[in-house]
């Protein structure tokens, strides 16, 4: 992959995470503020948007949207990594139940 290619998925990349941002953020505030992993401040000004600064902002070479789980343990729970298909369920809950008190803690 080229340098431009990289720049050009990271663009649309970005479009479709505002314009995913913005729906959940209009349709649902309170699970926006908790999936995305944003304040109210931040949903506010990302509802506000209109198309042609959404297109300016994913126009950027920067990533806008991160990797929330920097951590081994939730990592090894979302990938069940050596444990058996039957505890993935659990697995999941566990790792959403350590990502929502790191939201709460963040908030």
């Amino acid at each position: 992959m080229t340098a431009d290619q990289i720049l050009a998925e990271i663009r649309e990349a970005n479009l479709s995470y505002l314009m995913l941002a913005q729906s959940l953020i209009r349709t649902d505030r309170e699970q926006a503020l908790f999936r995305l992993g944003v304040n109210e401040e931040t949903a506010a000004m990302i509802s506000a948007l209109t198309p042609a600064q959404m297109m300016k902002i994913a126009g950027g070479n920067t990533l806008l949207c991160r990797f929330r789980m920097d951590d081994e343990l939730v990592w090894s729970l979302l990938t069940s990594h050596g444990k058996g298909a039957a505890n993935e369920s659990v697995n999941r809950l566990h790792a959403s139940i350590l990502m929502a008190g790191r939201h709460q803690e963040a908030a």
